[in-house]
């Protein structure tokens, strides 16, 4: 029988002891960056109400911080029997603070809107690099990986997923490039593509809040349409915010392995 991973685009992971471990270590280096000055500058976004973070963590391949443990348990043993275990990029250190989202000063009504009502929705790597703000796959992840770091109420700003997405936005990718030479896929434009295809997730697959506690972990396929929810009225939370830690290891391949992997 299929993992249910392989049909709704994630999975969340039990509680596991190893998982219990990383955070117990990991989760003081994460408020250390928070509290970096330069960091603070760098990455809060959404009218100070999120801490972006992105490669804030200084992990090695394996997730390892300074001398202690790796990322294992079943969500290491999915992985590996699925993927291969890729080299872990230094992690994201992800953030929100209640009122999130706020409007910041140079995003445009629209774009709030979105982030209000579609919770940002976006594939990673998935970015505007191209002229007049047009969309190509500037970086290829292989899965994404998240793993809380406090606890907080269901309702302090959760991921949210598309169940199912994944083959909506896979299929739309693969007629996106077909025909087109591996030496140009990286600066393709795939605009209309990605923008019908977010579309059509809106109008055929479930929305699901994701929720976990410490010593859980989740998994989320790279094509699963995903993003964060507006922070709850009564949402609860540590004075630190809501903490997850999000890993984003690389295709070697680039983008025809971001196409063609399971």
């Amino acid at each position: 029988m299929k993992h249910p991973f392989f049909a709704l685009g994630w999975a969340r992971f039990p509680t596991e002891k190893s998982i219990e471990h990383w955070v117990a270590q990991v989760r003081e280096h994460a408020l250390a960056a928070t509290e970096d000055p330069h960091q603070q500058t760098h990455w809060l976004r959404a009218g100070g109400t999120w801490f972006v973070g992105v490669n804030a963590l200084e992990n090695d391949g394996e997730g390892r911080v300074e001398n202690g443990p790796a990322i294992g348990g079943q969500l290491f043993e999915f992985i590996d029997e699925t993927y291969g275990w890729h080299a872990l990029d230094k992690g994201q250190i992800s953030i929100t603070y209640p009122g999130y989202p706020k409007q910041d000063k140079d995003e445009s009504d629209a774009a709030h809107r979105f982030r209000k009502n579609r919770d940002a929705a976006h594939l990673d790597g998935v970015k505007p690099e191209l002229s007049n703000g047009r969309r190509c796959v500037d970086e290829t992840h292989g899965y994404v990986i998240g793993i809380p770091l406090n606890f907080t109420s269901e309702d302090a700003s959760p991921l949210v997923v598309w169940e199912g997405s994944h083959h909506v936005m896979r299929r739309a990718m693969l007629t996106a490039f077909y025909g087109v030479a591996p030496k140009d896929m990286r600066r393709h434009d795939i605009t209309e593509a990605y923008v019908n295809a977010r579309k059509k997730v809106f109008e055929s697959c479930p929305r699901r809040v994701v929720h976990a506690t410490p010593g859980e972990a989740y998994l989320m396929h790279r094509f699963t349409l995903h993003g964060v929810a507006p922070w709850g009225a009564k949402a609860v939370a540590p004075p630190e915010g809501r903490m997850v830690a999000y890993f984003r290891p690389d295709l070697p391949g680039g983008v025809k392995d971001w196409l063609s992997l399971p």
